[in-house]
């Protein structure tokens, strides 16, 4: 049975591997990532931000992280489910838990940048009621695709 809890330090070391796992498959490591996945307390929780872990029994094999960029907008990030866990529905899992927790932060938008050759993923953000704004990405270079969600 998968559950979805709010991280806690003891889900560092997980949310660690299972994103480094998830970005080295299609890019490069860049230093947003080491900084987020390195210290997630720092870069996420402390700035009003949220970590949530999908777990299998005992074992963490997803992670969604909510972004606090001010004016009650956030960005939907490091969403990773682990490849022996996939086909469980864990992403959608995730995701629908993610935007209410951004609705218990008074979020009024979430947005997310993506790429398109991840086809699953933004399919996966649609059904989430995510839809896709034209132009608009920033000058990150993993993306092409910006999706965003009024709440």
């Amino acid at each position: 049975m998968i559950q979805i809890v709010n991280y806690e330090p003891n889900y560092a070391a997980p949310f660690k591997e299972l994103n480094e796992e998830w970005i080295l498959r299609y890019f490069e490591m860049e230093e947003v990532d080491r900084n987020m996945l390195s210290n997630p307390q720092t870069a996420i929780l402390d700035k009003g931000g949220a970590i949530l872990i999908a777990l299998d029994g005992n074992e963490p094999v997803g992670t969604c992280a909510l972004l606090n960029k001010g004016e009650k907008i956030y960005e939907l990030a490091k969403m990773a489910v682990a490849p022996k866990a996939q086909g469980k529905q864990i992403g959608y899992l995730l995701g629908v838990r993610t935007l209410e927790k951004a609705r218990e932060l008074s979020a009024r938008k979430v947005y997310l940048e993506t790429n398109s050759q991840l086809t699953p993923a933004i399919n996966l953000y649609q059904k989430l009621g995510f839809e896709e704004i034209q132009g608009g990405c920033s000058p990150y270079a993993r993306c092409d695709v910006r999706m965003e969600k009024n709440l």
